[in-house]
């Protein structure tokens, strides 16, 4: 019996990473993990691009489908998987084949708005290896704007706690919503 698959995406500061631990932790089902996509970028150990720069696309291809294997390989074992990165409309592919072999993958976008994504990203601690800086933020932020018709698989999360959001996740995911297919 298969598990399910959450990847749960928008730009840095939207919450990711705070939002899926807190859906893995209070998930109803017995099983759960949370995979975190930048932890597959710090596996590169030569040959490493910033997933920002212009010439880092094939390596990001090579990160995500990694990222959607594992997450499949959870999802086989039975495992409710929620994955957390900049996975934009670009990088569904991976996520698409593995809804075509039968798995529950539920794809959402948080998107609170541009300040408070600006604001949240400046807050929290920098980190050497993913440095932030407001432009780049805010340029993520707009692609996550544009969603076409991904548009229904966001949240805006403006002016809500962490713990907020992931309650009003739970209730959608239990309503069946964000299906990718």
């Amino acid at each position: 019996m298969f598990g399910r698959i959450i990847p749960l995406s928008g730009s840095c500061g939207s919450g990711k990473t705070t939002t899926a631990r807190l859906l893995a932790e209070r998930s109803s089902c017995g099983r759960t993990v949370h995979l975190h996509t930048d932890d597959f970028y710090q596996y590169i150990c030569s040959g490493y691009i910033p997933p920002w720069m212009e010439e880092s696309g094939e390596q990001n291809d090579t990160v995500i489908q990694a990222a959607a294997a594992a997450a499949g390989a959870f999802c086989k074992g039975g495992y409710e998987v929620y994955v957390d990165g900049v996975i934009g409309p670009w990088f569904l592919t991976p996520w698409l084949r593995l809804a075509e072999a039968g798995m529950d993958i539920r794809y959402l976008i948080l998107r609170p708005s541009e300040e408070e994504t600006a604001a949240r990203a400046s807050a929290r601690e920098q980190k050497e290896e993913f440095p932030l800086n407001l432009e780049m933020v805010r340029k993520l932020w707009r692609f996550f704007s544009r969603l076409g018709p991904y548009e229904r698989n966001t949240v805006d999360t403006t002016g809500q706690t962490a713990e907020e959001s992931a309650a009003q996740i739970l209730r959608a995911l239990q309503d069946g919503r964000f299906r990718i297919r």
